[in-house]
């Protein structure tokens, strides 16, 4: 199991455990939620021989497996004696949290179904008391909001590789033709000079070197990309800090033939050259009659 992160994740009902697993998902891990503790260890034995396939691994272990549950501890202490390393993750959260969060919900505390939401927080807490104190980490939601708990998450349990980096997607469009519904920043170029009226350059792309150098003779557009490459700069660590897994920069211009497709390709460059994963795409070359575009 060396080659296999198991990471089992149990606590208080109603203190998060949905939200986490998702973002478990998100992180790369193979999820299965409510899994009785008896099979636990078959599980993983069954990860680890999967040829690296499956390399991370998020199991939901908790009160909602009722007789099931209580085996939990036990199967914990086999595993050590056999060598399967896991970490825990405990959630928790103050009573009047979980009060509050199961009667917004409308939903029944597994451990009283029947009777007040206060009684089977008490239950539980009673029931998962040996638990918690075999947790590798303990988290308490209680005044986390959800962007919160996800950089938590992120933190404990994405590789660095993971953490560090993320895609984006650097995209050139055409305003005439709609803006990306995907894009998270829209960036408006109309007001660069537009090789369009330059009769020579009409069909020819952005990408094409001597419509390039006819956008970027301009001091407006210097200054521009200064500014631009500044605040991208500045936004991406961020944007990857909070836990972002894909980003969508689009560049707009009238056609999405010149001024956009030229942008556009500074931006990928400049983020190339930092090292992230960045990709390309010209959404609407397509769209204009063109003569000449490197790839056509």
């Amino acid at each position: 199991m060396q080659d296999v992160r198991l990471v089992i994740i149990t606590g208080m009902s109603g203190a998060g455990k949905t939200q986490v697993i998702r973002e478990m998902e998100d992180l790369g891990y193979f999820c299965v939620d409510n899994l009785p503790p008896m099979f636990i260890p078959k599980f993983a034995e069954l990860c680890s021989q999967s040829a690296g396939s499956v390399s991370k691994v998020a199991l939901v272990v908790d009160t909602r497996g009722r007789e099931f549950f209580d085996t939990l501890i036990q199967v914990l202490e086999d595993m050590e004696k056999q060598g399967i390393m896991y970490e825990m993750l405990f959630l928790e959260a103050a009573d009047e949290t979980i009060i509050r969060r199961y009667k917004e919900s409308r939903r029944r505390h597994p451990m009283a179904p029947h009777g007040r939401i206060s009684e089977g927080i008490s239950r539980e807490r009673e029931r998962l008391d040996r638990v918690r104190g075999r947790a590798t980490h303990i988290i308490d939601t209680s005044d986390l909001k959800r962007d919160n708990l996800k950089e938590k998450i992120i933190r404990l349990f994405a590789s660095e590789r993971e953490f560090e980096r993320m895609n984006i997607t650097v995209v050139s469009f055409g305003f005439k033709f709609g803006v990306p519904l995907d894009a998270d920043m829209v960036f408006d170029v109309r007001f660069l000079p537009n090789p369009f009226y330059v009769e020579a350059l009409r069909r020819k792309s952005g990408a094409v070197n001597e419509v390039g150098e006819y956008i970027w003779k301009w001091p407006i557009t210097q200054q521009f990309m200064e500014k631009l490459g500044g605040l991208v700069d500045f936004l991406v660590p961020n944007y990857i800090k909070e836990g972002k897994s894909q980003l969508v920069i689009a560049i707009g211009c009238t056609g999405g033939l010149h001024r956009s497709v030229f942008v556009a390709g500074k931006i990928f460059e400049g983020l190339r050259d930092k090292g992230y994963k960045v990709n390309i795409e010209h959404r609407d070359i397509k769209n204009n009659d063109v003569e000449e575009h490197p790839g056509c």
